[in-house]
């Protein structure tokens, strides 16, 4: 199945707008079949559910994780949707096999105190420190994805009109406004951003890292992994769940949900309910106050 894979993947880049680390995932999962299939002499137009589900089990064996089964299979029935869409096959076998059931942890998100003392962690007078105070500004000010801030150039920046344009999953892009406190961070930023370009060229990205190149994914975990263990937060806390803090405050002080999905760039409703965490006191100050009869 190699020679569909690359076609399935050429679709997924060049007409589905997937990203490079999307493209990456699939290659990734997809060629765990295509092993697999080939350990066993097994064709394309042989595959069947009997067959996937001896894939499944043999990811079962070695203890992967349900959720990443889950994705694996995601990926082999959008594979197999592509092939049959494409005449490339008869039938799509992965229709019939089921996503095993997956635990649902609440994700982690810090509070509102806790986000107080995380963002003043980063010293203004360190080399990195006002670049590390202006990301996790912005991470909280407009709960963006770590994706969406590495790829921010300084010509998606208003600093005067407070709003930035980010390009979500699928290359959407979205004007996301953001705050005084992450404006007066920004700024600050802004004074020594060139201080980090050395002897590098001129670049158009905002963030940059020590080298004076556009600063990564990882390097924003590692970040945020860091200011964490100084606030002495034990919890699994990520980039990603500063995504979560920002939406729980916003619906926590009164914010329309459908203005949340907005400002989080999501497709559905559903997925911005996950990213919300309200305590019982809130749900009943909110009850109290909005209720005709409470």
């Amino acid at each position: 199945m190699r020679k569909e894979l690359e076609a399935f993947l050429d679709y997924l880049k060049h007409e589905r707008n997937a990203s490079a680390h999307t493209v990456s995932s699939y290659r990734i999962d997809l060629g765990q079949l295509a092993g697999y299939l080939e350990g066993r002499k097994i064709r394309l137009r042989q595959v069947d559910n009997i067959v996937l589900r001896g894939f499944l089990l043999e990811l079962h064996r070695k203890e992967l994780s349900k959720s990443s089964t889950a994705r694996k299979l995601a990926a082999i029935r959008s594979f197999f949707r592509f092939c049959l869409e494409r005449r490339l096959l008869d039938d799509n076998p992965a229709k019939v096999v089921a996503t095993p059931r997956l635990d649902k942890p609440v994700p982690g998100f810090l509070s509102e105190g806790e986000m107080e003392i995380f963002l003043e962690l980063p010293e203004p007078g360190e080399k990195l420190g006002r670049r590390d105070r202006a990301i996790l500004e912005l991470f909280y000010a407009t709960g963006i994805r770590v994706s969406e801030l590495v790829g921010v150039d300084l010509a998606d920046l208003s600093l005067a009109e407070r709003m930035i344009r980010v390009r979500g999953k699928g290359k959407k892009e979205r004007i996301v406004p953001f705050g005084r406190k992450a404006a007066e961070s920004l700024e600050s930023y802004l004074e020594t951003r060139t201080g980090l370009l050395g002897r590098q060229a001129e670049s158009g990205a905002l963030f940059l890292n020590y080298r004076g190149t556009r600063i990564t994914s990882r390097s924003v975990e590692r970040l945020v992994a860091k200011y964490l263990r100084k606030a002495a937060i034990r919890r699994k806390i990520s980039p990603h769940s500063l995504r979560h803090s920002f939406a729980t405050h916003l619906l926590g002080r009164g914010a329309d949900l459908r203005v949340i999905q907005e400002l989080l760039g999501h497709e559905s409703l559903a997925t911005t309910q996950k990213y919300t965490h309200i305590d019982v006191k809130q749900l009943l100050a909110t009850y109290r106050k909005s209720h005709p009869r409470a």
